[in-house]
């Protein structure tokens, strides 16, 4: 429906490669494991939820799945955080997926915000 970045996809394919690249070093305990599939569940739809964006059939559509590119983004920093925070993994081994997704956020809200100003302005 809209167009976006055309560089967008092949990154949020690319994040998703490196989360499951993570998952894999994480160690084998409870822990690790219960934060690394969450992280690996959200940090791996964001790329699926962009891609069904893309593909929308619908302004209301694009915006709401654009809606879960930047829930799924929001949630994979989230875990990034608690795996960080509770020394799963050090911080230096964290410190670019973390700026990826502080980047993709940031996109994703622009974006989401960008279209939903340009809705509005067709309903008046």
């Amino acid at each position: 429906m809209q167009k976006s970045p055309p560089n967008l996809r092949e990154r949020t394919y690319g994040y998703a490669r490196r989360i499951i690249r993570l998952f894999r070093a994480l160690p084998h305990d409870d822990v690790a494991r219960t934060l690394g599939r969450q992280l690996l569940r959200s940090g791996t739809s964001v790329g699926a939820n962009y891609r069904e964006a893309s593909s929308s059939r619908s302004k209301a559509e694009f915006i709401s799945k654009l809606g879960d590119c930047h829930k799924e983004i929001d949630e994979s920093d989230y875990w990034l955080g608690l795996i960080q925070d509770e020394a799963v993994l050090p911080a230096t081994k964290l410190r670019s997926i973390r700026q990826e997704t502080t980047e993709l956020f940031a996109i994703f809200t622009s974006s989401l915000n960008t279209a939903k100003r340009d809705e509005n302005r067709g309903k008046s």
